[in-house]
């Protein structure tokens, strides 16, 4: 996916009705010893920052659980869209754990500190609608027969950003990525740099064009 140019969104669905992700599987966890616990988190915490690093842009469609590793695994998107009646939870605590995916940074990143310790201290449950209200998903639509509702939002939103400049959006995303961990002086430059990387490019001059010729613009990633 990160070499594809064809590919402009990622969309990351469960062919499971009513999961998403339920996490890690704690029989199979129970297993194994300190060591290979140590090298599976590792492992998965890799995964996730894989897919936080994807150059384009990547949506979570939860219509079911996104429990521990499961909602890391959608904070690792850059969207989240969930239906209402969908529960979401960093439950790590509750099993004498912590999470070990990026829970820990991400969910503070999302909705703030506060929120972050205490979804992260209970354990806590929250549907679809508490974690819209919270900024934890972009959006939550209410649930459809067939289950699938939040991926049915998130095509929609995904084509919503399709006809957009594709190199444009990937500096977007990289700026974004890059600055929210620096001072607003070092993200500025990141800004700049990600501009001057954008400024050649055939797409800027057809963006141009077709605003100056009251059309469409028609992008080729180039």
């Amino acid at each position: 996916l990160r070499f594809d140019e064809k590919v402009r969104v990622v969309v990351f669905k469960s062919e499971v009705k009513g999961v998403f992700c339920a996490g890690a599987d704690l029989k199979e966890r129970a297993k194994m010893d300190d060591v290979e616990v140590g090298h599976f988190v590792k492992r998965l915490r890799n995964l996730m920052d894989e897919i936080a690093a994807l150059p384009i842009p990547t949506i979570a469609a939860i219509d079911g659980y996104a429990l521990g590793g499961g909602l890391e695994l959608a904070l690792a998107c850059d969207l989240r869209v969930a239906a209402s009646s969908a529960k979401m939870g960093l439950i790590e605590t509750t099993r004498g754990l912590l999470p070990g995916a990026g829970g820990t940074q991400r969910l503070p990143r999302c909705v703030g500190v506060g929120l972050a310790k205490e979804l992260i201290f209970t354990g806590r449950q929250i549907d679809g609608q508490q974690a819209f209200s919270m900024g934890l998903v972009n959006h939550t639509v209410p649930q459809n027969e067939e289950g699938d509702a939040a991926y049915q939002r998130a095509l929609t939103l995904a084509k919503e950003i399709l006809p957009q400049a594709p190199i444009a959006v990937k500096m977007g995303k990289l700026a974004i990525n890059r600055g929210i961990e620096v001072d607003i002086a070092s993200g500025m430059a990141i800004e700049g740099m990600c501009y001057a990387q954008n400024i050649p490019t055939r797409d800027r001059q057809e963006g141009m064009a077709a605003f100056r010729e009251k059309r469409p613009p028609r992008f080729i990633g180039k």
